[in-house]
């Protein structure tokens, strides 16, 4: 196996694993049963359960993943299988030659969940919103180069940037995007008023949340009317599940090794399709011993790639060298920066001073994390390294301890954000790596022709590896188990969003 694309990956997303119960007024029944005729509920088995539904003041992936496409929708879309910016409740655009003006035409007939028509008030709204003290999240400075929106008629909307910017548009696809009516943000926790396809029938506190098909919405109806979302905190339960007709669908397999019972049985297919969530050792960069250059690279260069995809992930994976999927514009092999050397991570450890340093391993208590951790800890001993694993809860400890307050020597989360390398120009940010000339490419690449951005960011990536800002381990991948008769199942997962308004039963 080597450090290229060598198969499709995924993501195993970092979302939540605890949730607070609640109603969306929907008018459908709570799923959950077992049934395969055409009206039964579609059941999917996953991993991270949101803690709330609010995306814009919780972190993690898990809100989005359930909520985005399918409950509340963007101006514009992300193609998962061509990763292409495509309309949604915009149905066109132009872009003013200097890339400062955005003009969107709005289709007409689109209303929320709560009744209340869509219209460029809300574009305003929504995206000025998040520029407010009411989004809290990281995610909301890809809304900061935005200087003014101009409501030009119900139909069209006006948004000015403060200067040009290449991702603006591409990170409209993301949570940041999502419209939202004024009358439904009062809780937003515990209630989701979108203008998706789907609505919040009930939400079940450490088991699922339910979404039933809207009548009145605006587009084509998706062909299943509920589709329960089954959170599993065991790999096994949601194997069993599937086994015994619990569940239709496990849309994030925790086992891999467990996909050899179901590839020999015609009842289930497996899926294995491309995303761009990367499971990252991270490293603190301004505390404690990783804050010297020479000991994360001596991290980096003690770690066998290889054997941790195929010890902790059953080899089922992409190896990559820095924070960039290969499903990026700008991907680009590096396996020379810290190739696995442990002689010449001893000799760094040394040269540092901490031939034995003794790390704090904090990391997410989730499948792969856990699995990968037990591996690097092994490989870090065999140079002189103690790292003592502490599995923290996720999301409500991990996203306190580490990702706020960066209490932490090592970690390990996956990261499935788009195109997040632009976390390492934010110093604020948990790697909490300051490098003023990553923050000017980073600017630079904003600006220009593609060709100069992707020049950009390769240069970014490189400079990120060189440093060992953290340590990438793989790319994890997209296994989803599924009945045979489940169709429309995303192959890729190369945005936030499970996108369900496809699938169906054939």
């Amino acid at each position: 196996m080597s450090r290229s694309f060598l198969r499709p990956a995924v993501v195993v997303l970092a979302g939540a694993l605890l949730a607070a119960g609640c109603s969306a007024g929907s008018t459908a029944s709570p799923g959950g049963g077992a049934g395969t005729g055409p009206d039964a509920p579609l059941r999917i088995g996953l991993t991270a359960e949101p803690a709330n539904l609010d995306f814009t003041r919780t972190d993690g992936a898990a809100i989005p993943e359930a909520l985005l496409v399918n409950v509340y929708e963007g101006l514009v879309a992300l193609d998962q299988q061509t990763g292409e910016i495509v309309p949604a409740l915009a149905e066109s655009w132009t872009v003013s030659p200097d890339g400062l003006v955005y003009d969107f035409t709005l289709r007409e007939g689109v209303t929320f969940s709560n009744g209340e028509p869509f219209t460029a008030d809300d574009v305003k709204f929504s995206i000025e919103r998040v520029q407010s003290d009411e989004w809290t999240i990281s995610l909301k400075d890809g809304m900061s180069v935005v200087s003014g929106v101009e409501v030009v008629s119900p139909t069209q909307a006006r948004v000015t940037l403060a200067q040009p910017s290449n991702s603006w548009l591409f990170r409209m696809t993301t949570r940041i995007g999502a419209m939202f009516d004024p009358s439904g943000v009062g809780d937003l926790a515990n209630t989701a008023v979108g203008t998706g396809p789907y609505a919040v029938a009930e939400f079940r506190r450490g088991d699922a949340l339910v979404l039933a098909r809207r009548a009145d919405y605006w587009g084509e109806a998706p062909a299943i009317g509920q589709v329960v979302l089954q959170y599993f905190d065991d790999a096994t339960a949601a194997t069993n599940a599937l086994l015994t007709d619990g569940i239709d669908v496990i849309g994030t397999v925790q086992a891999p090794e467990s996909l050899a019972q179901f590839e020999g049985d015609d009842r289930f297919q497996v899926i294995e399709g491309t995303t761009n969530g990367e499971v990252t050792l991270a490293m603190n960069n301004a505390a404690g011993p990783t804050s010297d250059p020479r000991v994360r690279r001596a991290i980096a260069m003690a770690i066998d790639h290889e054997a941790v995809l195929s010890t902790a992930w059953a080899g089922r994976g992409t190896l990559i060298d820095t924070m960039v999927p290969p499903t990026d514009p700008w991907y680009q092999p590096l396996p020379d920066v810290t190739p696995f050397d442990p002689d010449a991570a001893r000799a760094l450890l040394a040269e540092a001073g901490t031939p034995n340093p003794t790390l704090r391993f904090r990391i997410a208590n989730l499948p792969y994390a856990v699995a990968s951790a037990q591996v690097v800890q092994s490989q870090l001993a065999a140079v002189g390294i103690d790292a003592q694993i502490e599995p923290l809860e996720f999301p409500a400890r991990w996203l306190e301890e580490v990702l706020t307050n960066a209490d932490y020597d090592l970690s390990i989360v996956a990261h499935v954000e788009p195109r997040d390398i632009r976390t390492f120009g934010n110093p604020q940010y948990y790697w909490r790596y300051d490098n003023a000339e990553v923050q000017r490419l980073l600017a630079e690449s904003e600006q220009g022709t593609q060709e100069q951005q992707v020049s950009a960011l390769q240069e970014v990536g490189r400079r990120i590896a060189e440093d060992a800002a953290a340590d990438w381990l793989f790319l994890l991948p997209n296994l989803i188990v599924a009945d045979v008769d489940v169709q429309g199942l995303p192959e890729n997962r190369i945005g936030e969003a499970l996108d369900l308004t496809a699938l169906s039963r054939g």
